[in-house]
């Protein structure tokens, strides 16, 4: 608890979120690892808002019948979601329904009291693009949706987290059916990478399909890095993922944006065509390596050295300055 207390003082006034489910589970670890009660939820959800907690990613979408239809179906990774298997194994070993779902009035009246966002999490959320838009997934979705309904009814904010793994034909899809099911609610995305298959490169693959569903109309992007899947990242691992995100983002937004989200793009090609390295690396996402990289080889012409003297620009530029000499 007062790690979580420090760093929400140290990151105002960012938003802070939690996984609330997460810190039932540890304190039922430390006490024997006994299954929680129901109550632990939320005396445990009331005192992080308490704490002062911005959002939580809460999973009543779950319900104990597609706990388990998941853990029979012929999906290839039943569950993922690590906040989601923990209430489906709670479901599954007492028999009872979702705590969360169950109890979502009481729920929304304490988000109501403390002025708090829920991010109603995708405990279904497909783990590999095989089982993207499957028929979990879907389910899960319509019950966030008749959810968040209840919480605009009682003036709580909610966003609707989305996956996963989907292949890119599927991005689209995925945004506009959900788009289409909560009437536009905030849709939160966690990538989604477009393969399974780029270990090591995860934040690449997640960038790209980050960059279809923002241009699409997903309004939150959760950033990957190159550890996801692998191991818990380093602070370089950190940097890339999101300098990766940021311009999935960005990409996203001057199609949803249009000329307000243009300057940057437009200021960087101009000083390229002026060959002014200094402005141009200047609006990179990462400076420091832009300026690592265009000094590699150390010395050049005013051009670059992947063409020096051959460069576009110059020749143009000599052409020009013949003709107008004659």
């Amino acid at each position: 608890a007062e790690i979580r207390r420090t760093l929400i003082r140290e990151s105002e006034p960012l938003p802070f979120g939690t996984v609330p489910t997460y810190q039932v589970y540890l304190e039922s670890a430390s006490r024997g690892g006994s299954l929680p009660g129901e109550d632990l939820f939320f005396k445990v959800l009331e005192e992080q808002l308490k704490d002062g907690v911005d959002f939580m990613t809460i999973h009543a979408g779950i319900s104990k019948e597609l706990a388990e239809k998941a853990v029979k179906s012929g999906r290839v990774e039943p569950i993922v979601s690590r906040g989601g298997a923990m209430l489906a194994a709670w479901m599954l070993e007492t028999g009872s329904e979702n705590p969360y779902l169950r109890n979502w009035d009481y729920l929304l009246e304490l988000f109501a009291e403390y002025d708090a966002v829920i991010s109603l999490g995708d405990a279904l959320r497909p783990g590999s693009i095989a089982d993207a838009l499957d028929d979990l997934q879907v389910a899960e979705l319509i019950m966030s949706s008749r959810l968040l309904e209840r919480a605009r009814k009682k003036g709580v904010q909610v966003m609707i987290e989305g996956p996963g793994h989907v292949p890119l034909n599927k991005v689209a899809a995925d945004v506009r059916l959900m788009k289409s099911l909560t009437r536009n609610a905030p849709y939160y995305v966690l990538g989604p990478l477009v393969t399974d298959t780029a270990l090591g490169y995860d934040h690449i693959a997640s960038a790209i399909g980050a960059a279809i569903a923002a241009a699409e109309g997903a309004d939150f992007i959760c950033y990957l890095t190159p550890a996801e899947h692998l191991s818990l990242p380093t602070p370089e691992q950190v940097k890339e993922g999101l300098i990766a995100a940021k311009i999935a983002a960005h990409a996203g937004d001057l199609v949803k944006l249009g000329e307000k989200a243009f300057k940057r793009d437009l200021e960087v090609s101009t000083h390229r065509a002026e060959l002014d390295w200094g402005k141009m690396i200047k609006l990179a996402y990462d400076v420091e390596k832009a300026e690592k990289i265009y000094k590699q080889f150390g010395e050049r012409t005013r051009a670059c050295n992947m063409c020096g003297n051959l460069c576009v620009f110059l020749i143009l530029s000599r052409y020009l300055e013949r003709k107008i000499s004659h």
